[in-house]
């Protein structure tokens, strides 16, 4: 499979499957349909994995935010290569993406941090995500501190906080089947160009 950083734009039939899907999902899901897995990989080859929320699916990609300076974020500094996958159990679908990562544009993120709820704000500028915490309040300390050094003014973005799009190069959309016959949609990339396959279970 080709990973070239001049990946095609996914086709607008695939951004617009993704899409009903994740509508659907969102009738039928009891909570957090844009749910999906995030993995990523070190540079010495460690692999890890944990939930993310998809905020957005669009022409380029599927959009996230998060600290750049978690774990997940300096995989991906030096790493921008990642999977993002989606399980949705009342459907009894699997919707799979691979690809590269690219920062957004800070003025996307910008917009987008200005519409969580304050307490999310003051928490991204409170939480030293993946960091090790010397006591069990101390999330709570630096809250207070991030709550009386802001007041009653906006929040601004941390600068270490940014959202991210994984530009994808690989999509799989699978049903489950009767007696483990799934049904396999691929999507990929191949010498500069997209091309469909439908793959055995």
């Amino acid at each position: 499979m080709s990973h070239s950083y001049d990946t095609p734009p996914w086709p607008p039939a695939v951004k617009d499957q993704a899409l009903r899907w994740l509508e659907e999902a969102q009738a039928s899901e009891p909570s957090y349909p844009n749910a999906a897995t995030l993995a990523t990989c070190n540079g010495q080859g460690r692999v890890s994995a944990r939930v993310m929320l998809v905020k957005a699916i669009d022409e380029r990609g599927l959009v996230f935010f998060t600290n750049s300076l978690s774990r997940k974020g300096r995989d991906l500094a030096v790493n921008p290569q990642a999977a993002l996958s989606f399980y949705w159990k009342s459907l009894a679908r699997q919707l799979r993406t691979e690809g590269r990562i690219e920062r957004i544009a800070d003025s996307e993120s910008d917009a987008y941090f200005a519409t969580r709820p304050r307490t999310s704000q003051l928490g991204a500028w409170a939480s030293m995500q993946s960091q090790a915490m010397p006591a069990d309040n101390a999330l709570q300390a630096r809250l207070k501190m991030m709550e009386d050094r802001f007041g009653d003014q906006p929040v601004p973005r941390p600068p270490h906080w940014c959202g991210y799009r994984l530009v994808p190069d690989y999509v799989e959309f699978w049903q489950e089947g009767e007696f483990r016959l799934h049904e396999r949609d691929v999507w990929r990339v191949e010498e500069g160009r997209w091309i469909q396959e439908k793959r055995f279970p």
